[in-house]
């Protein structure tokens, strides 16, 4: 009996798993990224918390603040499956792959499958509210 339950549950945790990947497209390509991503504002999450927000403009420019922090300008473009920011600083690039989901938009940083994921709470046409460093000081 209980072998019976162990494999219902393996079954079903398997079954799970696959019908949510199929809620994940393929990684998009840079065509794809810019049409779905230009001239919006999108707020990400990461397990449920805010995480940070990008505004996409033309000519594969960006600007990315995380929650609460300093906007970093930056530019993107296609390295393989992936979608790779420049932000001219310390960190390098930072390579992700972007899907579309029923959720919204994926993200999963340098294409690896286990780890958190971000994903869009927010998509707007607002601009990102970039504030001077040391306003009032």
């Amino acid at each position: 009996m209980i072998l019976r339950f162990a494999c219902i549950f393996l079954m079903t945790a398997c079954f799970a798993g696959w019908a949510g990947a199929a809620d994940v497209s393929p990684p998009l390509d840079a065509a794809a990224f810019d049409a779905r991503t230009s001239g919006k504002t999108i707020t990400y999450s990461s397990g449920g918390m805010p995480y940070g927000v990008e505004q996409y403009l033309p000519h594969n420019r960006v600007l990315w603040a995380f929650a609460e922090g300093e906007c970093k300008e930056g530019t993107w473009f296609q390295n393989g499956p992936q979608i790779c920011f420049d932000y001219q600083d310390d960190n390098g690039l930072q390579c992700w792959t972007f899907h579309d989901t029923d959720n919204g938009l994926m993200a999963r940083f340098m294409g690896d499958d286990d780890s958190t994921p971000l994903i869009s709470l927010t998509e707007s046409a607002e601009p990102l509210a970039c504030p001077g460093p040391d306003i009032g000081v």
